[in-house]
């Protein structure tokens, strides 16, 4: 009796682990199909994003100003988030340089900073954040 019932458990185990790996062999098949759907639903969630390209615009309050007289900068931007700081830069000897003066873009995506120029002349200004750039924009400090 002990006999039967262990070959019979044996029987139930082996056609409980055949139909197992029937269903896994089933689930297998089908998972490489949800995988493929998966990158085409990603390549279009980037396509998304590259339609909000970024960008930022940027407007001096004064185009002439005294040396150190405060002007502000205003502008919006689109595809940067909330909170990400933009920074004016100045282009000093053929390069870019950042200057001490940011401001945070708010929730509807502006942003204000004031500003003081020491450099005489006509100075090529620009915001940045990140990679992205606004126009550049001339203020002249007399």
């Amino acid at each position: 009796m002990v006999s039967k019932r262990r070959s019979l458990r044996i029987a139930v185990v082996g056609a409980l682990g055949a139909a197992s790996i029937a269903l896994a062999g089933t689930a297998m098949a089908a998972a490489p199909a949800a995988q493929a759907a998966s990158p085409v639903a990603v390549a279009h969630k980037a396509q998304a994003a590259k339609a909000v390209k970024a960008g930022i615009t940027a407007t001096p309050s004064a185009s002439s100003v005294r040396a150190w007289q405060l002007f502000r900068v205003t502008g919006k931007t689109t595809g940067i988030k909330a909170g990400t700081k933009v920074t004016l830069q100045q282009k000093q000897h053929g390069k870019w340089v950042s200057l001490p003066a940011s401001a945070p873009v708010l929730r509807n995506g502006s942003y204000s900073l004031g500003v003081k120029l020491g450099l005489k002349g006509k100075n090529d200004l620009r915001i940045v954040s990140g990679t992205t750039a606004s126009p550049v924009f001339n203020v002249t400090v007399r």
